[in-house]
């Protein structure tokens, strides 16, 4: 229904921000990823999740796409509601969890609130393969200044050439940290595919 709301922020704590737009204050639940994000901002633009109950209707707001994506890829998963959800992505970065269930590491997830080792095999075995072809480097991971969006475009188009993901995120952050310079992706993508010759 809504895809993202842009708005000054009212009130803001680590679960929950209150966003104004015209006059309206949307309550809109957040991840400790997403609060982080926001820090110093007056105005933001959360990109919202709409989850409709018998009884209630809840709005979910994220900093960006790929967290958005990856709460609703959670949701898919039995026994995974969107609370265990928001803790889930307020103890890791998206791009831990994405790593974690690529890697079949099941033992990052035993320190979230609520998920057993169990629901972690079943997190794994749900979305593993929906997962793999999704992009996203950790910009502390990185160590370079080279903008999010250029570094995930070019790992998305290396894992769409064929190459391994895990392969793939190695090269690019070995040709970022090596090449703080870089400003677009063609840039990136070639020099990346020199280290792989």
């Amino acid at each position: 229904m809504y895809a993202y709301i842009k708005g000054k922020i009212a009130y803001k704590t680590p679960t929950y921000v209150y966003l104004e737009n015209n006059g309206i204050a949307y309550h809109i639940n957040i991840s400790l990823n997403t609060y982080t994000k926001m820090e110093g901002q007056n105005e933001v633009k959360l990109f919202t999740y709409l989850l409709v109950r018998e009884d209630s209707l809840s709005l979910y707001g994220f900093y960006d796409e790929n967290e958005k994506q990856l709460f609703e890829k959670l949701l898919s998963v039995s026994g995974i509601g969107a609370t265990t959800a928001q803790i889930i992505l307020s103890s890791m970065s998206p791009a831990e969890i994405i790593n974690a269930i690529v890697s079949e590491n099941e033992l990052v997830f035993k320190n979230v609130k609520g998920i057993g080792v169990k629901t972690a095999k079943r997190i794994i075995l749900d979305l593993k393969d929906k997962l793999s072809k999704i992009a996203v480097l950790d910009q502390s991971v990185s160590g370079s200044g080279i903008p999010s969006d250029i570094r995930n475009e070019a790992l998305s188009a290396l894992i769409a050439l064929g190459i391994n993901r895990a392969k793939a995120e190695s090269v690019i952050i070995n040709t970022m940290k090596a090449n703080h310079d870089i400003n677009d992706v063609e840039t990136l993508i070639k020099m990346a595919f020199k280290q792989l010759a």
